[in-house]
């Protein structure tokens, strides 16, 4: 082979790059938030920030990360109750000229922050005060729309620090949602290699593989994921922070996002307010296991274990609206081609649910 025919071959290889932003700094563990000056400086960060949170985790957290970076650093706070194109605008005004963002509270605080991070191309440090979902460490952000919940892209956190105490004493209703939504990730890459075979859409084996090592140690584990202890707070935000990590790898949110978090948006339209985000992906992931032919019982009481609801009665959803949802799953981002694109009848939407039930 000629030299000129190596060097064509070679550039046709490695023609591709891909820009992956991962946090540089995660600080996870008991009574941490003194520890983040000294982050906000091996980070080389401004002097001045905007700390988002809600009126509640305010007095439980964002008060004292308030207290602890005043020495050092001007940090102004601002409330966010809610997460609405409004509210948005309103800090993204309040940070105008500042060097960096944290966000201290729960998914509407965090994904405000990363949002208007996003938006004002500064960096964003990521602050939870529950595990509830993997938006603590991903570059996605779920925004209330007319139409329902909209997933925008976000900035991705420079550094996350987690205080296993306060995430521990959340109610544990947010914690198991948080696994159910790690074990989602097990139907989401089954979604991804379907959509691979099917579609020829591209795939990253590296984020696959990190994404299903998360789901398995969960799974495998659950028995150990106990109410407002801080070692399975410890277990759950380190399985979040690398479920976020694959999505990354990935440069986008396949790894973690599969028919199962299609079904959660669609349940957001159709039952609004009526579940969390996770819970209601723990469901979406027993069904999307049985029709993947995988091991859905095995999941279901991995759920079960947790704490998590694995039926629609388990969070006051009547079973014809948790159909409605199975159908209009594939109308979500119809895009990202899932199980659920596979002509799911009516009749075996109802039968699916059914499912759910048997013992």
């Amino acid at each position: 082979m000629s030299a000129d025919a190596i060097k064509l071959l070679r550039d046709k290889v490695f023609d591709k790059s891909k820009w992956m932003q991962l946090p540089r700094d995660v600080v996870i563990g008991h009574d941490v938030f003194g520890q983040i000056p000294a982050v906000c400086d091996d980070l080389s960060l401004g002097p001045s920030a905007l700390l988002i949170s809600g009126r509640g985790t305010m007095d439980l957290a964002g008060c004292r990360v308030l207290e602890i970076l005043s020495p050092s650093r001007t940090v102004t706070p601002f409330l966010a109750e809610e997460i609405t194109i409004p509210v948005i605008k309103d800090a993204e005004k309040a940070a105008d000229g500042m060097d960096f963002i944290l966000g201290v509270g729960g998914g509407r605080v965090i994904d405000t922050a990363k949002i208007v991070a996003y938006n004002l191309d500064i960096q964003f440090i990521s602050v939870p005060t529950a595990a509830s979902h993997d938006g603590i460490a991903s570059a996605r952000a779920s925004v209330a729309m007319d139409e329902g919940h909209s997933s925008l892209e976000a900035q991705p956190p420079i550094a996350i620090i987690a205080d296993t105490g306060i995430i521990a004493s959340a109610p544990h209703r947010l914690l198991a949602a948080g696994c159910a939504d790690v074990i989602s990730n097990y139907t989401a890459i089954l979604d991804w290699e379907l959509a691979h075979r099917v579609k020829g859409e591209a795939m990253s084996e590296y984020a696959i593989a990190l994404s299903r090592m998360t789901a398995e140690i969960l799974v495998k584990n659950a028995h150990l994921i106990k109410p407002h202890q801080e070692q399975s707070a410890w277990f759950v935000t380190k399985a979040l922070v690398s479920s976020g990590v694959a999505m990354s790898i990935a440069g986008s949110s396949r790894p973690a996002s599969g028919g199962e978090h299609k079904f959660s948006h669609a349940l957001d339209r159709l039952a609004p307010g009526k579940t969390l985000h996770g819970e209601s992906c723990g469901i979406g992931t027993i069904i999307s296991m049985y029709l993947h032919g995988g091991d859905w019982r095995s999941i279901r009481s991995s759920l079960k274990s947790i704490g998590a609801p694995v039926t629609p009665a388990d969070v006051g959803i009547d079973d014809a609206v948790a159909v409605e949802a199975l159908l209009m799953a594939k109308t979500i981002r119809p895009e990202r081609f899932t199980i659920f694109d596979m002509g799911l009848t009516r009749e075996s939407a109802e039968n699916l649910v059914q499912m759910l039930y048997r013992e």
